[in-house]
């Protein structure tokens, strides 16, 4: 299975588990000039870019670890591009969601912008 493979499916399975937990989708693999985001879905009245990490092995800090600051900067612009889109800018935050091996990890608040 490819690499792009697992990913899709690691995304799909964060969406599944997210959607379980009450949140609405709102997109998925949102594409900017300063790069993608994941997911993006609505929390109440909060909207929520979300981050999916998947790692084999903990390896070079596993996950959580691959989410520096450089990634984050380029999450936060993609998000800045997305709501500009918008014509009310809700409140939003940054989560992210770590797998690493079968276990998944939901971090809410993972990061400010």
């Amino acid at each position: 299975m490819s690499a792009d493979t697992r990913g899709a499916q690691a995304e799909q399975r964060a969406a599944h588990y997210l959607q379980q937990q009450g949140l609405k989708l709102i997109a998925q693999n949102y594409r900017g000039r300063f790069g993608e985001i994941d997911l993006i879905l609505r929390d109440g009245a909060v909207l929520v870019f979300v981050e999916v990490r998947l790692r084999r092995n903990d390896d070079f800090g596993g996950a959580a670890a691959s989410i520096d600051t450089r990634k984050q900067q380029r999450i936060i612009r993609t998000a800045q591009q997305y709501l500009a889109s918008l014509a009310h800018i809700p409140a939003c935050r940054f989560d992210v969601v770590l797998m690493n091996n079968c276990d998944m990890q939901w971090l809410k608040n993972a990061f400010d912008a």
